[in-house]
């Protein structure tokens, strides 16, 4: 079953958020502190990411036209619009933002190379050995960030499960027309272009910033394109 690791991950998500509204009582000095360290975790991951590029080049191109791309359609602004439309209909009672949370959690949980290796493992080789690690990575961050982001977080499961589950659907067949070395190609530069987005966003979570990191996603599009292009057309820059 290809979604089985898919559905894995967004279970856990949805485990760790509700073990976490079960112990929301944990002093704010202790949430405070631990969500320090789950930035600064978050921070160190994607450097190691941003250093994995091969050609540094496309990754600040992609940047670029990502956050030209996203702040254009104000996918950020959308997201939240979102999240306020989830906290309209279900209310939050003092416990966090449904809006910051499912904004906050979707960023960390979506962006990255895992999601996207780990689909494409399940898709193509029917391996959920990556789902299953990012599962138990997510889960555990889904509970201490619903102590302080409230139950918010639990809405990051569906683009979760959406995101992983098309992409290992698109995997079941992707090696008909994909060369394998233009897959190796984008897979490096869309890990490190995503790790500097996962380090804003642990820059986020520290409070030194606020970067509107969801109008950075369309660099992940522009990425497989200039992969394509220097692939078919040329040589790396």
């Amino acid at each position: 079953m290809f979604l089985l690791g898919t559905l894995v991950n967004g279970l856990l998500i949805i485990i760790g958020t509700l073990l976490g509204k079960l112990l929301h009582r944990i002093p704010e000095s202790m949430k405070g502190t631990v969500m320090h360290a789950i930035g600064l975790a978050v921070m160190v991951l994607g450097l190691q990411m941003g250093l994995k590029s091969e050609n540094f080049l496309v990754v600040i191109l992609s940047l670029v036209f990502g956050a030209v791309i996203g702040e254009y359609f104000a996918l950020e602004d959308k997201l939240n619009k979102l999240g306020d439309w989830l906290e309209s209909k279900i209310g939050s009672k003092g416990q966090g933002s449904i809006s910051q949370g499912f904004v906050t959690a979707t960023l960390i949980f979506v962006i990255g190379a895992m999601g996207i290796i780990g689909a494409l493992d399940s898709g193509i080789r029917g391996d959920h050995s990556v789902l299953y690690t990012k599962s138990i990575i997510d889960g555990f961050t889904s509970l201490i960030l619903t102590t302080t982001l409230g139950i918010g977080v639990l809405f990051s499961a569906f683009p979760v499960m959406l995101y992983e589950g098309l992409i290992a659907l698109f995997a079941t067949q992707i090696d008909r027309f994909v060369p394998q070395l233009l897959m190796d190609s984008f897979i490096k530069e869309m890990t490190a272009t995503g790790g500097i987005m996962i380090f804003a966003i642990g820059l986020n979570l520290t409070g030194i910033t606020k970067i509107r990191v969801a109008n950075l996603l369309p660099g992940i599009v522009v990425t497989g394109i200039i992969v394509s292009i220097v692939y078919f057309y040329g040589t790396y820059f």
